[in-house]
């Protein structure tokens, strides 16, 4: 057994009612960030006190290591309360389980982050998106570039759609290398580093709280060991995000916690709601109710898509692997047809700012974006049927 490295981190309380109070805190403010754009500093905290923002960190850092079905519950909780935080925490989450699978970071950097998140939020996220490229995942090569010189890197690009914004601690830069022949992976860059500037270009449908804003990186000084390269294959790049892993599904999970919040605002409004020609709450009517049963089915099956995919891969299933970007497509499907279905049903009243339907659906449309992308993922499905060794 390896011995532990780092400072015994919060085991996080995944029961049930932990949960439901998780949710219900970060809830509360929600509505506030979604309005101003503001970083959900409330929200994180929340998180971070429950020891939630490091479940990931590995035994052998102090850290709980929960499996990704644990990760998977704790973020449709966060994504319930409010998704722009679980975003944010999911991004970190899968960082501290790449630490875990592949050990890129320096050793000693890696124990002061985990020593530093034992008493503060601590916020990862891969920074890889670029204006010209577009979405890795989709193919190519970044522009920004990491120099090398003697004394390590000099990082230069520019980025956009930088999940966490100014909250981030560390950024997990995509580069290229100037080297021959040229190398692709990421550097480890300390967000207080010099030449690092925020473009607040973030002003977007849905979770509005994510401060997904455009960063530039200019002259950045990082040290020779904080690159980690991501090797061709036979030649060729391809990219880790152009199909789903299990870490990945984390973003699937958070947006499932939106339909729940989305089923739950509308079961209120429906008990509460009661029309003068009517006589009594439209809950009381087969059509309300069918319709619940309906954001209740959809709810389910992303539920089930979800664990079950899990707990396959977690049974040594290998054949699931291959079939996880199609999974997340249909849990995103069930998602927003659980609330559009909500929306739908109660028309107007859905829509108004005053609702928190309207707040719900605008986050669930945001599922879609998330790499891979329908298209891509149901298009790769049908190569791999239609192969001659399928």
């Amino acid at each position: 057994m390896t011995a532990t490295t780092g400072p015994l981190l919060t085991v996080p309380d995944t029961s049930p009612a932990a949960l439901a109070a998780l949710t219900a805190e970060i809830a509360s403010t929600a509505a506030k960030y979604d309005r101003s754009g503001d970083i959900p500093e409330a929200g994180l905290r929340a998180v971070q006190r429950g020891g939630y923002l490091t479940a990931t960190v590995s035994a052998r850092y102090g850290g709980p290591e929960l499996d990704h079905s644990e990760v998977a519950r704790l973020l449709i909780a966060i994504g319930e309360g409010d998704p722009s935080v679980a975003l944010i925490v999911a991004n970190t989450l899968a960082a501290h389980l790449a630490q875990t699978a592949a050990g890129n970071w320096p050793e000693d950097l890696y124990r002061e982050l985990v020593r530093r998140a034992a008493g503060q939020p601590v916020l990862i996220n891969a920074i890889r998106a670029e204006p010209e490229l577009g979405a890795p995942a989709r193919g190519g090569l970044p522009a920004t570039l990491a120099r090398r010189t003697a004394d390590g890197w000099v990082l230069n690009g520019h980025k956009t759609f930088a999940t966490g914004g100014t909250a981030l601690s560390y950024h997990l830069v995509w580069v290229v290398t100037d080297e021959t022949p040229v190398r692709v992976g990421h550097l480890i860059v300390p967000a207080d580093a010099d030449g690092i500037t925020w473009r607040h270009t973030w002003d977007h449908l849905g979770l509005r709280a994510s401060n997904t804003h455009d960063v530039s990186y200019a002259d950045v000084a990082v040290p020779y060991r904080n690159f980690s390269e991501i090797p061709f294959q036979n030649g060729v790049y391809r990219d880790p995000a152009a199909a789903a892993g299990p870490a990945s599904l984390g973003h699937a999970a958070l947006y499932v916690g939106v339909a729940r919040a989305a089923r739950a605002a509308f079961a209120d409004y429906a008990r509460d709601r009661v029309p003068t020609a009517l006589g009594k709450p439209i809950a009381d009517t087969e059509r309300i109710q069918w319709v619940a049963g309906e954001i209740e089915a959809q709810i389910v099956q992303a539920e089930t898509l979800l664990f079950g995919a899990l707990h396959r891969l977690a049974a040594g299933e290998s054949e699931v692997a291959q079939r996880l970007s199609v999974v997340k497509v249909l849990i995103a499907r069930s998602v927003i047809a659980a609330v559009e279905t909500a929306v739908a049903a109660l028309g107007n009243a859905a829509l108004t700012r005053h609702n928190p339907l309207e707040r719900h659906l605008r986050d669930a449309l945001c599922v879609r974006v998330h790499p891979p992308q329908e298209d891509a993922a149901v298009l790769g499905a049908g190569r791999s049927v239609l192969r001659p060794d399928a």
